[in-house]
């Protein structure tokens, strides 16, 4: 997202105008009308903290268990233990019932039967009041009447209250990338390092409900940018996967929230909270780029429902197929670690563990096709080989060449066929043992006829005179001729103007620069001119002051901004507009009114104060602005959740990309 600074104030009616028509488009939907997928997170809440209660309850029992040798005292502590450990297991299943529901309720549009996605829950928050803290910042650091300011306060509090509840839609994603870029502009005017603005913003735990609140605006951020992921997930969930455009729409959306939490993840640090940990965030970006993976093998069967028969095109659907597998395995390994593991949701690890078994499965179903349906041409029978991967401690089989002879290539097919079997019916095992997964009969129609379709291909080829036993089927090598991109949040396609641009530029007027107001000031024109030379645009600057000028009589100094002339605000103007100006003057001189930007507090034992046009333009490049400042500046992105554990480091910044 570019953010936009206009170089020209506008004036009362445009501006009254402007945040008429930006808060009539920024509203969420209705909460309730959302759709059936939200979540209470106060029930959740409560129900993680009755675990919790429980859990120390049964680590307490257990202490005392251990340390006792009364008989009594240990048979009653077992029968304790046996009270505490059922109440947890129900607990426990009304949790995984709220965590576990969305995988019902996102079921992809249309009538194609698909594996169900897993999709993101939004993260919740508490109504916020900005008005003392930025009246006060208004008022007391910048010097204007905070009054006139109610209408770009309620604007920043009507966008806060809008995101609460996005639609899950492009207008959405947009209505939550405006938001970060307005929170990125108030980072870069009001909050002053290691300051902050003395709100205590509250945020609910996607994965556990469990409340976290922080002071750092950088939370606010975080959580921001983490529901921008996950409406990407909610989108991608939603998409008719049975025809080739919703299955790219659906790739690009993984693709997308897997960028926003890779993203999250490489420049936000000391979360309040588990679902904004780097544990966490790493298996989510495994997650959506393994279900981005899915999709792109889907779009490979579209062409066909059968697929193709020749015997290239189906060992290549193996691989695939085994690459979604793969990737499936390490989510799953990644989930079943400490600490992701203990708040997860189990319908998840579930899940992605069925899927893992059921692909696996499928790219031994094409492999057996391949085998015993497709004969190799000629040219097929170097890429055969690399289809497979023998028994580890064989090295010969690795390098060996499939069987040509049919007989051959049947007995193998069998055996792939076998393998395909066995692992369906795990996934099939698997999904009766979650109860949440049990419900959802999406799942139980795929896994299901996936089965069917291996176990009538097994009938085909076999025979009442078959005394042979089926070999062991080789390991099908994972391979993909597409790879799932993780793409940032594309920022650049939403732009924003910064709502309190009317206090002027954010070279200048943030929290992080002191200056001093000097004027108004009447400036006389002699006979070599005013005695002074302006540079830059935005606000103009004296880049030098003749000694003995007219300029240097009436107190301008070199590295003054000039904010005010002849009363009228020129903060915004430009460089050959201020000139314009001075050059119509007449005899009776200008009236100016200038800023001066004072010197950051020299550490003890620095030496003497910095010269006054270079100490400034110093101070702006530590600021990270350029001088002299440009009409569209964007502001510096803080991304510390502690500054103060984070000094004398380099600090993040996430930076929208063009």
């Amino acid at each position: 997202m570019i953010p936009e600074e206009r170089p020209d104030g506008p004036g009362a009616g445009e501006e009254s105008a402007r945040l008429q028509e930006a808060g009539s488009v920024r509203k969420g939907s209705d909460p309730l009308a959302q759709t059936p997928r939200g979540r209470p997170q106060s029930r959740r809440a409560r129900v993680h903290q009755q675990i919790t209660k429980e859990l120390r309850m049964r680590t307490g029992a257990e202490n005392l268990y251990r340390a006792t040798s009364n008989a009594w005292v240990r048979e009653t502590v077992a029968l304790e233990l046996s009270y505490v450990n059922s109440s947890l297991q129900l607990l426990k299943e009304e949790l995984e019932e709220l965590n576990g529901s969305s995988v019902e309720a996102d079921r992809p549009e249309g009538e194609g039967i698909t594996v169900p996605m897993i999709p993101l829950g939004l993260k919740e928050t508490k109504e916020l009041d900005w008005s003392t803290p930025l009246k006060e910042l208004i008022s007391g650091h910048f010097g204007e009447d905070s009054a006139s300011y109610e209408a770009e306060i309620k604007e920043l509090g009507d966008l806060r209250q809008a995101i609460r509840t996005p639609s899950r839609s492009e207008a959405g994603l947009e209505l939550l990338m405006a938001y970060y870029t307005q929170l990125c502009f108030l980072d870069a005017r009001f909050v002053a390092p290691p300051g902050n603005l003395g709100l205590l913003f509250h945020w609910y735990d996607s994965l556990t409900g469990v409340p976290a609140q922080q002071r750092a605006l950088a939370f606010e951020k975080g959580s921001v940018l983490f529901n921008i992921g996950a409406l990407h997930t909610q989108i991608g969930a939603r998409q008719d996967r049975s025809c080739p455009e919703g299955t790219r729409r659906a790739v690009e959306a993984f693709q997308k929230a897997a960028g926003a939490f890779s993203l999250l993840r490489e420049n936000f640090s000391r979360a309040p909270s588990p679902d904004m940990s780097p544990a966490s965030l790493c298996m989510l970006e495994g997650l959506m780029t393994a279900q981005a993976q899915e999709c792109i093998f889907e779009g490979l069967l579209l062409p066909s429902p059968e697929a193709p028969q020749d015997c290239r095109a189906q060992l290549r659907l193996a691989q695939e197929a085994a690459q979604v597998a793969a990737e499936y395995r390490q989510v799953h390994r990644t989930m079943t670690q400490p600490p992701v593991r203990d708040y997860v949701p189990f319908p998840w690890t579930t899940l992605v563990h069925v899927k893992a078994e059921y692909f696996c499965a499928l790219a031994h179903y094409h492999a057996a096709v391949a085998l015993c349906d497709s004969p190799p041409a000629e040219e097929d029978s170097p890429v055969l080989p690399q289809a497979f991967l023998g028994p580890p401690a064989t090295s010969e089989a690795r390098g060996a060449v499939l069987p040509q002879e049919q007989e051959e290539r049947r007995n193998l097919g069998k055996a792939h066929l076998k393998r395909s079997i066995l692992g369906q019916e795990e996934a099939l095992r698997l999904h009766a043992v979650c109860r949440a997964l049990r419900r959802v009969d999406l799942l139980h129609a795929v896994l299901a006829q996936a089965l069917q379709r291996s176990l009538a291909k097994y009938s085909e080829l076999d025979r009442e005179d078959d005394f042979l036993e089926t070999a062991e089927a080789p390991d099908i090598q994972p391979k993909t001729q597409q790879k799932p991109e993780i793409r940032a949040p594309s920022f650049s396609r939403v732009k924003v103007t910064d709502i309190f641009q009317r206090l002027g530029p954010l070279s200048v007027f943030s929290a992080k620069n002191h200056w001093r107001l000097a004027g108004p000031v009447r400036v006389t024109r002699g006979e070599a001119g005013f005695g002074l030379t302006l540079r830059g645009d935005a606000p103009v600057l004296v880049a030098a002051v003749i000694p003995g000028g007219p300029a240097a009589a009436a107190g301008l100094q070199e590295g003054d901004y000039i904010v005010s002339l002849n009363g009228q605000p020129c903060k915004w103007w430009r460089h050959a507009e201020v000139v314009a100006q001075l050059k119509g003057v007449g005899n009776e001189g200008v009236s100016l009114q200038v800023v001066t930007l004072l010197p950051r507090a020299e550490p003890p034992g620095t030496g003497h104060h910095r010269p006054a046009l270079g100490g400034l333009l110093r101070i702006q490049k530590e600021c990270g602005w350029g001088t002299p400042a440009p009409a569209r500046a964007s502001p510096r992105r803080f991304l510390g959740w502690s500054r103060k554990a984070k000094r004398g480091k380099t600090t993040g910044r996430l930076s929208p990309q063009p």
